[in-house]
C-alpha cells in the first residue's frame, strides 16, 4: 500500500504556542495545566495551608472494609462586578459521588435563606436607611465537624513525603464535595450565633435577629455568604469582630454584589439588578448579538406538550431554563414565561426552545432592568389572579400573586394549580388562598423582626364571587372540595388579619404572572412592578410619602383602615 510517508510527503504538525496563552486568565481543567501557572500554584498552596490550619485531616492507614473517597482540584477565577479578576481560587473537592449512604453520610439537608426574605430585608434597609455589610467565610465548609468516619485519598501534588502512598486522609472536618458538608457547616455556624444574642426566625431558619436596648441587628446566611444590617452601625461592627474571631472571614464592606445580585445605592433608594448574570448567560448561548423582543412571550400564547419534534439536546435546555429560574429573583416580568418553560424539562420540544430563545431575546433588550427599593408606607398589600383552565395540556389553572411593601414588590410567584378547577371562582379562590398564605408568612417575619404593622394586609382580587366567598358565610355543596382554602382565608378575614378588596381587571398587577400580554399592557404592568433601569425614573412609582404620587399610596392605607 502506498502511503504519503513512503513517498516522502509530510505535513508539518501545527503546535499551538502555549507560551502565548496567559494561564492566569483561564480556569485550568487539570492539575497538570494549573501547575504551570505561578498564580494557580500559589492558590493551591493557600488552600492546602488553610486545610492544615483547620486540622481537616490526619494521615492513617486505610482500615479494612472502609470506603475510600477520591478528591480533585477545582479552579475558579473570582471576578468583580465589573468583570475584572478579583482573585484565583483553587479548591480541593472530595468526590462525594463515591460516598455510600448509611456509611459515609446520613443527613444532608441544609437550609438557605429564601429570596423573599432577602428582598424584604433590602426593602427594610431602604425604608429605615440601614447600612448593609457583606461577609464571606473563607473555606466555610472546613469549619464543619464531621460526625461520620470518612477516608479520602491524599491531594494530588501535595502527598506526604513520609507516607506518600500507604496512608490516606481521615477527615475530621467537612470538605467541599462531601454530601454532608453543607449541613455540618450550617450546624457549626448556627450553633455559635446564640452566644452573640441572635435568635433564628420562626419563618426562615436562615434569618437571625439580635434584639437589644441599643438596636436590632439582622443576619442573613446563604451557605458561606452573609449579609449584615440593622439600626445600629456600632452593633454591626461588634458582630463582625466576634464572627471574625471565631471563623476565618473576609469583610467585603458595603454590600454591592451578592449571589449574582448587583446592588447600587441611589438617592431614591436601592436598585437591584442581575445585569452581569444576564450577559454571561447570553454569552453562554451565543445570543449576545440577537435582536431584542418587546415581551418574553407572545400574547395569550401557550406551549403544547407534543408540539413539533423533540429537542436533540435536552440537557442544554434544562441548563438554560434553570439559569432563567434564578433570574426571576429580580425579574418578575419573566416569571410566567419561565414557569411555562419549566414544565417541559423532562422532554423539551423544538417549539419550547424557540420560546426560551424569545425570553433570552427579551432579556437582551432589558439588560439593565432591575427592581427599585424605595422608602414608603410600611404597609403590606398584594394582588392575586388566576387564569382559569389556561393550560391546554391538562386544563389546570395558573395562579399568580405579587406582594408589595409600600410600593416595592418583595414576593411574587407564577405557578400552575395542583388540581383542575370547575369554575373561575374556584380558580380565583385557590389563588387567593395562596396569596393569603404568603402574606401570613411575611407577617411572621415582621413579628420576628419586632416591626409592627398597624394596618392589616390587603389583597386585591378581580373576581367578585371569590371576594364574596371570603367574607360571607355562604358555602354551597358544590364547593365542598374547597373547604380547606375557604376556612384558611375566611378565618383571617373574620379575625381582621386580612382584608380582601375588589380591583378592576385593568389594574390587576398580577395579570402579568398568569398569561402572556400585549405589548402596551405588558409595559404598563412592568412599571407597576417597579421594574426599570437605574438610569431612569420609574413611571407611576410612589416617590415618597409627601411626593406627587403619595395620594395613591395614602388611598391604599385609608381603604384598609
Amino acid at each position: 500500500m502506498t502511503t504519503r510517508s513512503k513517498n516522502g510527503i509530510s505535513k508539518r504538525k501545527a503546535f499551538s504556542a502555549s507560551s502565548s496563552v496567559d494561564l492566569s486568565t483561564i480556569e485550568p481543567s487539570s492539575f497538570k495545566a494549573a501547575s504551570q501557572s505561578p498564580e494557580w500554584q500559589s492558590a493551591m498552596r493557600e488552600e492546602i495551608e488553610a486545610l492544615h490550619a483547620q486540622g481537616t485531616w490526619d494521615l492513617v492507614p486505610l482500615p479494612a472494609h472502609k470506603n475510600l473517597v477520591g478528591c480533585k482540584w477545582v479552579y475558579r477565577i473570582k471576578k468583580n462586578a465589573d468583570g475584572s479578576i478579583a482573585r484565583h481560587k483553587a479548591r480541593l473537592v472530595a468526590k462525594g459521588f463515591s460516598q455510600e449512604e448509611g456509611i459515609d453520610y446520613y443527613e444532608t439537608f441544609s437550609p438557605v435563606v429564601k429570596p423573599t426574605t432577602v428582598r424584604l430585608i433590602l426593602a427594610l434597609a431602604a425604608q429605615f436607611q440601614w447600612s448593609l455589610r457583606q461577609l464571606d467565610v473563607k473555606n466555610a465548609f472546613l469549619h464543619g465537624v464531621l460526625q461520620e468516619e470518612v477516608y479520602m485519598t491524599q491531594p494530588q501534588g501535595f502527598a506526604s513525603k513520609h507516607h506518600p502512598s500507604d496512608f490516606v486522609c481521615r477527615l475530621k472536618k467537612s470538605l467541599y464535595g462531601l454530601k454532608q458538608a453543607p449541613r455540618a457547616w450550617n450546624e457549626r455556624f448556627t450553633s455559635f450565633l446564640p452566644s452573640l444574642g441572635f435568635q433564628a426566625s420562626n419563618a426562615d431558619p436562615s434569618l437571625f435577629i439580635q434584639h437589644s436596648s441599643l438596636g436590632t441587628v439582622v443576619l442573613l446566611l446563604y451557605v458561606d455568604d452573609i449579609i449584615l444590617t440593622g439600626s445600629n452601625s456600632s452593633l454591626i461592627t461588634s458582630v463582625v469582630g466576634a464572627l471574625t474571631q471565631e471563623f476565618d472571614m473576609k469583610d467585603l464592606g458595603k454590600l454591592t454584589y451578592f449571589l449574582g445580585l448587583q446592588i447600587s445605592y441611589q438617592s431614591a433608594g436601592l436598585f437591584v439588578s442581575q445585569t452581569k448574570y444576564i450577559k454571561e448567560l447570553l454569552d453562554r448561548v451565543d445570543l449576545q448579538d440577537s435582536k431584542p423582543c418587546p415581551t418574553p412571550c407572545l400574547p395569550y400564547h401557550r406551549l403544547l406538550k407534543d408540539d413539533g419534534k423533540p429537542y436533540s439536546h435536552p440537557e442544554q435546555y434544562r441548563s438554560i431554563v434553570g439559569a432563567l429560574q434564578y433570574l426571576t429573583f429580580t425579574r418578575p416580568d419573566i416569571a410566567f414565561s419561565v414557569n411555562q418553560a419549566c414544565q417541559f424539562m423532562h422532554n423539551p420540544m423544538e417549539s419550547h426552545v424557540v420560546a426560551v430563545k424569545r425570553i433570552l431575546r427579551y432579556l437582551k433588550g432589558t439588560l439593565d432592568f432591575g427592581i427599585w427599593f424605595k422608602p414608603g408606607l410600611l404597609h403590606l398589600h398584594a394582588y392575586s389572579d388566576a387564569d382559569w383552565a389556561g393550560d391546554p395540556n391538562d386544563r389546570r389553572s395558573v395562579s399568580g400573586f405579587i406582594v408589595y411593601l409600600g410600593s416595592t414588590p418583595i414576593s411574587w410567584a407564577s405557578k400552575k394549580q395542583h388540581t383542575v378547577s370547575r369554575s373561575s371562582t374556584e380558580a380565583e379562590y385557590r389563588a387567593l388562598a395562596i396569596a393569603a398564605a404568603e402574606l401570613a408568612w411575611i407577617r411572621q417575619l415582621f413579628c420576628d423582626l419586632h416591626i409592627p404593622l398597624h394596618v392589616p394586609p390587603l389583597i386585591h382580587c378581580d373576581n367578585i364571587s371569590a371576594i364574596a366567598l371570603s367574607s360571607n358565610p355562604v358555602f354551597h355543596s358544590r364547593m365542598k372540595h374547597l373547604q380547606i382554602d375557604y376556612h384558611f382565608v375566611r378565618e383571617r378575614v373574620i379575625r381582621g388579619d386580612l382584608l380582601v378588596q375588589h380591583v378592576s381587571s385593568a389594574e390587576q398587577f398580577a395579570d402579568i404572572l398568569t398569561k402572556g400580554l400585549s405589548i402596551p399592557l405588558f409595559q404598563h404592568h412592568c412599571s407597576n412592578l417597579m421594574l426599570g433601569s437605574s438610569k431612569h425614573e420609574i413611571e407611576g412609582a410612589c416617590k415618597d410619602i409627601n411626593g406627587p404620587h403619595s395620594a395613591t399610596c395614602q388611598k391604599i392605607e385609608e381603604e384598609s383602615c
